[in-house]
């Protein structure tokens, strides 16, 4: 990871031009199919804040990538995440709608599963919910990861080491807030296109008549470090109420915008090669008054939905199949390179390792080594699906 740094934070406008990544990356199912094996099945996702989860029993539904999951506050007071899939036959745990009859405490053990008491063999104890990995960082934030191994692959520090102790927030703390209110947008494109546009600000001067009007945009500038980019910036000596704004983007989902006056956390949640879901929550500060968050909310929110025209426009091109790739500033979109780089990263180490192994690898994947039964029947699968079984012999029926 220290080449990828230092790629991003020399930055000048030295070396030869960088392209985007190809058109072929923003549209393709089969790239997007790979990048939910490769980042959102093994890398560490920013989802919410401890201050959603004030009482026991309070939770929060998720979906990115495909992938269904819950946070919840449980009687020990502790923050936990679970697969939202029944061990049953995988009804969601937490939908609207009665489900089919299983109910789980709030450690996710499995409490009731009616008439099974009359099977022999049936044990509640190995049917509790699937767990998802859940770390709390230094302000609170909460984050998950979606891989089965136990511990994770990848530990959190590889990638998020020092996030939560950047100088510039070495004053602030989410003690000061409270969790005010959630929102939410549809996107018509790829997620990878709404992350390039979070991390360069050469399109503000003429997308974001807000921003311009409030910053001085010749000290915008972003630094790359490990799995996120600090974004910096000054506001013009003419704004009444000069309000520090200091954006972080987390690889690969979601970002935060802490101010003095509100905190945005936002997830990029993609729901296919060429949509997503926009989720935003916002923390308002115990001294914020009326009058300055009907100012800043309404602005953050005026520049989210002008984020999403722009990149709902760029897809559609994107899809035309006649636009290949175009030239990246070095230094005002370097951000950009800095995230391209950690993507080209992370897909062509998974797909090494999958080359090596000769098939595709699922980390998220739960599986049941112990039951041949189950070993033989996805054995199968394999083979219809992909050509390649993993075992010597299929058995016969």
């Amino acid at each position: 990871m220290g080449s990828i740094e230092t790629s991003c934070a020399s930055g000048g406008g030295h070396g030869p031009t960088v392209n985007t990544l190809p058109a072929s990356w923003y549209r393709e199912e089969g790239m997007y199919e790979l990048e939910k094996r490769a980042i959102f099945s093994k890398r560490w996702l920013c989802v919410s804040h401890a201050l959603r989860f004030k009482e026991v029993g309070e939770f929060v539904n998720f979906e990115i990538a495909g992938f269904k999951f819950f946070v919840i506050r449980d009687r020990q007071k502790e923050l936990k995440a679970f697969l939202n899939i029944c061990r049953h036959r995988a009804y969601p745990v937490i939908e609207k709608g009665s489900g089919e009859g299983w109910s789980y405490g709030l450690s996710g053990n499995l409490a009731k599963a009616p008439r099974f008491e009359t099977v022999d063999d049936f044990d509640k104890t190995k049917y509790s919910l699937y767990p998802v990995h859940l770390r709390l960082d230094r302000l609170g934030f909460v984050w998950v990861n979606l891989d089965s191994a136990n511990p994770p692959t990848i530990p959190w520090e590889d990638h998020f080491e020092g996030v939560d102790k950047q100088p510039r927030q070495k004053d602030f703390s989410m003690d000061d807030f409270k969790f005010d209110h959630a929102w939410e947008l549809e996107g018509e494109y790829n997620w990878k296109a709404m992350v390039d546009n979070y991390n360069e600000c050469y399109h503000c001067t003429t997308a974001h008549p807000g921003i311009l009007a409030t910053t001085k945009l010749d000290t915008y500038d972003v630094k790359g470090i490990k799995g996120f980019i600090e974004h910096y910036s000054e506001p013009l000596d003419s704004v009444e109420h000069k309000y520090g704004v200091q954006p972080t983007y987390f690889f690969p989902n979601a970002a935060i915008l802490i101010s003095d006056g509100i905190t945005y956390l936002t997830r990029f949640a993609p729901k296919s090669a060429t949509s997503l879901k926009l989720e935003y929550e916002v923390y308002r500060h115990k001294d914020c008054t009326q009058e300055d968050f009907d100012t800043m909310n309404p602005f953050f929110k005026q520049v989210e939905n002008e984020d999403v025209g722009l990149c709902n426009a760029v897809q559609q091109s994107l899809n035309m199949d006649t636009y290949i790739k175009g030239p990246l500033h070095p230094h005002n979109e370097k951000g950009v390179i800095y995230f391209k780089t950690l993507v080209k990263d992370v897909l062509y180490k998974h797909m090494a390792e999958e080359q090596k192994v000769g098939r595709k690898i699922y980390p998220a994947r739960r599986t049941d080594d112990n039951n041949e039964e189950i070993a033989e029947e996805e054995a199968f699968c394999r083979l219809a699906c992909d050509g390649h079984s993993g075992v010597k012999e299929i058995p016969q029926w």
